[in-house]
């Protein structure tokens, strides 16, 4: 059977269990008996040289593990005299012997086991009867390594997870990357380092901050010492088969970690890399601190918050430059770009290699963000220090369950001289052919030949149709606030009058912080205040006056006269009230003289950081609002220059090709011929004669 054969058998499982299992729970059965038949194919050619070394050797030695793991030929094995074929063979007895199955296993791989919580789901299917038809039909399927390869095992736990993932309906951000996508981020991610790699001892590292079930570093490992193949052909020669490749992953949910590392176990003898994938939230516990690695790749979740990790976040940004997030933290909604950060924070300084990253994201991490939010000085950060080597629009409708738009980033603290100081945009968005069969909202995938041309493009480092180059502070501006003058005019006629009643600092008047009797005698204190200055007003005179300062002499002169105090709080509510905007009055201005700015007027300006502020606005703002000015106030934190700088990516601009449209006569024709049409439907439906 090819894998899709297995994993439709496999899923079959699903009718035995449906009255029993709700459909978000099939996993609980199909994906832990998935590893334990395989794990149970794999150990089968020496089970018995393990039993017999066990019984040798047990009371003689203090730990039998070192001599029981040469003796299966993995960092694993199985010490219980049971396999699939004895179990079935027990029926009466087979839920207590599947528990001794299991707790045969070396604790290394126990531990991976126990990830399943799979003792619950053994009792729910005993006590359903099903335990047996379950383990029976999985006894049918051989998963031994001689018939299913380690890489095609791979694809059949990534499709199982996918339809777990489906049956459960999960958000588009929890979604697994297609295998297609996968070979082109290593290729991407590898692109230059053929000669290095092929070097007679090259060792290398590989990590994935969330590996899932483990497909790209698998993959990575694959193309450099195995190759590329399709359908067991060889489409593609190893870059040096003698690599020494080290793999290194965390991963959050507990099954997939499960599934991550047990395969590992199971790809390499000695155990080392699956000993390297670790368990837990890479966010708030980076159980690989401290270590740098020579590749990085992932495919972090879309969209996805971050608030279960957010004290743990928000305390390494606190640490600055000694912590994962120095630069900024994004919104607490997505994210994706924290994920790049701490890629960045586990690669090789320069001076040892440096290292070079391929992360997947939506389009989100390219322009969310005013200038000054995380976002922006994340991107800041990446462009400043000429990180970014290249960005890949990839085509949509290639994920399992999310149709949206992705983007490859290829980052590097080792850039080659001619990429110093650019970035090159890479619109590959029609690089696809349609898949002869969807699955879920994959309708597309990227084929070798496609790819290569990808890297052709990235390699050539040239201008064109689907590539453009640009300087890294092409993406950079500052984005300065430009204010206009407040102007005012005055007029103590009843309708702005009434408007006192509104104002906060004349309500204040008959308001008390007091209790009791205190409280009330101040309150009728200041309703007799509000009433005089209710009078005052109206005593007013009513002519409209353009200059605030001429308005205020008229005012403080009439309270004088009046006997009336006016506290700052009403004097302003009585200027706020009397007050309408006036583009003919006279500019409003502080106590030195300065134009006071109009809140209602202020705009926003950004100034591309390939030129000055003042040059900016004396061509672009002065021309159009000569009385408006650079608040000069605002300046970045970092350069203390005027305006905050941000940084972001509108990659649609680059590529985008105007569509005339079409001319209007076509347009009429069409509409005549869809009236002609509705009128010989309606004619059919009625038996009548179109007019």
């Amino acid at each position: 059977m090819n894998h899709s054969e297995i994993v439709s058998f496999l899923w079959g499982v699903a009718d035995l269990i449906r009255d029993t299992f709700k459909r978000g729970k099939y996993q609980d059965v199909i994906l832990p008996l998935t590893v334990l038949r395989r794990l149970d194919c794999v150990l089968a050619p020496n089970k018995t040289k393990v039993l017999e070394t066990q019984a040798k050797l047990k009371g003689k030695l203090d730990d039998l593990g070192g001599q029981l793991r040469k003796a299966s030929g993995y960092a694993f094995y199985n010490t219980s005299r049971y396999d699939f074929e004895k179990l079935l063979a027990d029926a009466p007895h087979v839920a207590a012997n599947l528990r001794n199955y299991i707790a045969g296993f070396s604790p290394n791989m126990r531990e991976v086991l126990e990830k399943f919580d799979f003792d619950n789901t053994i009792s729910k299917l005993d006590e359903s009867g099903l335990l047996f038809q379950v383990l029976e039909r999985f006894k049918n399927v051989d998963l031994h390594p001689g018939k299913v390869d380690n890489a095609t095992m791979g694809t059949i736990f990534e499709e199982l997870i996918r339809k777990f993932n489906e049956a459960l309906d999960e958000n588009p951000g929890e979604h697994f990357t297609p295998r297609d996508v996968v070979h082109l981020m290593v290729d991407l991610m590898l692109a230059g380092d053929e000669p290095e790699i092929h070097a007679r001892k090259a060792i290398r590292t590989v990590y994935d901050p969330c590996c899932g079930s483990g497909g790209m570093l698998t993959i990575t490992k694959e193309h450099i010492t195995a190759g590329l193949r399709k359908n067991g052909d060889l489409l593609r020669p190893a870059i040096n088969k003698d690599a020494e490749i080290h793999l290194f992953g965390q991963e959050v949910n507990p099954e997939t970690w499960a599934v991550s590392k047990s395969d590992l176990f199971m790809k390499d003898p000695t155990g080392r890399d699956a000993d390297h994938i670790t368990y837990g939230s890479t966010l708030s516990h980076d159980r690989h601190a401290g270590t740098t690695f020579d590749y990085l790749i992932a495919n972090p979740p879309y969209g996805k918050d971050w608030k279960r990790d957010e004290d743990a976040v928000r305390a390494e940004h606190d640490r600055g430059t000694a912590g994962r997030f120095a630069p900024g933290l994004p919104r607490i909604s997505d994210g994706q770009l924290l994920f790049l950060l701490h890629m960045l924070a586990h690669a090789k300084d320069p001076k040892e290699g440096g290292s070079r990253v391929a992360i997947i994201m939506n389009g989100s991490p390219l322009f969310t963000g005013d200038a000054g939010s995380g976002e922006s000085e994340i991107r800041r950060y990446v462009l400043e220090n000429d990180l970014l080597e290249a960005l890949i629009a990839l085509p949509e409708q290639l994920f399992y369950n999310t149709g949206i738009a992705t983007y490859v980033w290829v980052v590097t603290n080792r850039k080659a001289a001619k990429r110093r100081g650019k970035v090159q945009l890479i619109d590959a968005t029609s690089f696809w052919t349609p898949m002869r069969k969807s699955l879920g909202d994959k309708r597309r995938e990227i084929p070798l030949s496609r790819s290569q041309e990808i890297l052709k493009i990235l390699d050539h480092f040239k201008d064109g149709d689907t590539s453009r180059i640009f300087p890294t502070t092409h993406f950079g501006f500052r984005k300065i606030t430009v204010e206009r003058p407040l102007r005012l005019n005055f007029q103590a006629s009843p309708e702005r009058i009434a408007r006192i009643e509104e104002e906060r600092g004349f309500q204040a008047l008959a308001q008390s912080k007091k209790k009791g009797a205190a409280g009330a005698k101040e309150q009728a204190e200041g309703r007799a205040g509000q009433e005089a200055v209710r009078e005052f007003l109206r005593a007013l005179p009513g002519t409209l006056l353009r200059d605030r300062s001429e308005f205020e002499g008229v005012l403080d002169t009439a309270a004088k006269k009046a006997g009336v105090k006016l506290p700052t709080p009403v004097r302003n509510a009585i200027l706020s009230a009397l007050s309408e905007r006036d583009e003919t009055a006279a500019i409003c201005r502080d106590e030195e003289g300065k134009p006071e700015p109009d809140p209602e007027l202020r705009d926003t300006e950004s100034v591309p950081l390939s030129e000055s502020v003042e040059a900016f606005f004396e061509r672009e703002v002065k021309p159009h609002v000569p009385d408006a000015w650079i608040d000069t106030d605002k300046r970045d934190p970092k350069d203390g220059q005027v305006g905050l700088i941000g940084y972001e990516i509108n990659f649609n601009r680059y590529f985008y090709k105007y569509t005339p449209p079409r001319p209007l006569e076509e347009i009429e024709a069409d509409i005549r011929g869809i009236e002609t049409d509705i009128l010989r439907m309606l004619a059919e439906v009625t038996g009548s004669l179109p007019k």
